[in-house]
């Protein structure tokens, strides 16, 4: 036994080496972590798509920040599993569940009103919730699902709840945008997609059209104290990209996600700039801009036209039923 001792030890301690190893790249590769402590008793916060990836983990640090969180999401059941981790993690017990589904605009409606009429004050809206390369789909009301959802779905619920914004000032509304905005193009010729689809092309126009609307948004509310900010989450490893191929063939899964897993952010990390962008003192006032690893970055020229965020705008406003 002695002489094979040292051998298991070299063993266990390489083994423990390498998970060391693992653990430290992951940490160093994921962006950086917010670090505030601002006490949020009293403030109310809205997070849609809520119930998984990074707004799950955007919800449970703002409620260990003593928020009172209002977790915004299509699936009630699942809503309500999160709401049981979050409440147990954070000893927070003032996480509410809410049913709002960004495909639909009756849902978006119902939910506005609800909020309307029984919150006294928002402080937060997060615009999380999101879907990402899926096949060709319609919302409701017939627009195509990536746009439909993580842009007109978040606008209309915006302009829905800014007077409670207003009214509740100094506010801020985050909206979660990606770096694949940098390949997209608003195309008004075919905005719908509805003569030629492309999943990654729909979905980067999503992306691009959060922040054309983050910037409009931006300028239509100076002096309310309401700011409005993007963020890039980056490159995470969550459910979103559920309807991409790579995850319905179990050889490319077997394969590749374990390197996606080491490369990828985590859910927590990819949380990290919606936080910063929600809580941070040093953005009081700062509205319009575009965040990534917690930091202001530049966004595409194409996110920088004035003319066509003012376009977008006053289609979306005819889209969603508010012209």
């Amino acid at each position: 036994m002695n002489f094979r001792a040292p051998k298991y030890f070299l063993r266990i301690a390489g083994l423990g080496a390498f998970v060391g190893g693992v653990v430290v790249f992951k940490e160093f590769t994921g962006g950086g972590n917010y670090s505030g402590d601002e006490n949020l008793a009293g403030k109310t916060v809205i997070v849609t798509g809520a119930n998984t990836g990074i707004g799950k983990e955007t919800a449970l640090s703002l409620a260990k920040h003593r928020a009172r969180v209002i977790l915004a999401c299509r699936d009630m059941d699942k809503c309500l599993e999160a709401r049981k981790d979050i409440a147990l993690e954070s000893r927070n017990k003032h996480i509410y569940c809410e049913e709002c589904d960004l495909a639909s605009q009756e849902s978006i409606r119902d939910f506005a009103d609800r909020i309307n009429q029984k919150e006294a004050r928002l402080d937060l809206l997060i615009n999380n919730a999101g879907v990402m390369r899926c096949k060709k789909s319609y919302t409701k009301e017939g627009i195509e699902l990536q746009l439909g959802t993580n842009h007109m779905g978040h606008f209309l619920l915006t302009c829905l709840l800014l007077d409670k914004l207003k009214a509740s000032a100094p506010s801020r509304v985050v909206n979660v945008s990606s770096v694949a905005h940098e390949r997209g193009k608003i195309n008004f010729a075919d905005l719908n997609s509805t003569k030629d689809y492309d999943e990654g092309e729909a979905y980067a126009q999503s992306k691009l059209a959060n922040i054309l609307f983050t910037r409009e948004l931006a300028e239509r509310l100076a002096g309310s104290g309401v700011t409005c900010n993007a963020v890039h989450p980056g490159l995470v490893y969550t459910d979103i990209g559920r309807h991409m191929s790579i995850n319905k063939s179990w050889l490319a899964m077997i394969i590749l996600h374990p390197f996606l897993w080491l490369f990828l952010k985590t859910p927590r990390q990819g949380a990290q700039t919606t936080i910063h962008a929600a809580l941070s003192p040093d953005l009081a006032g700062v509205s319009g801009k575009y965040f990534s690893n917690m930091k202001e970055t530049t966004v595409s020229d194409a996110a920088q036209d004035r003319e066509t965020a003012r376009r977008l705008w006053a289609i979306s406003e005819c889209w969603t039923g508010l012209s």
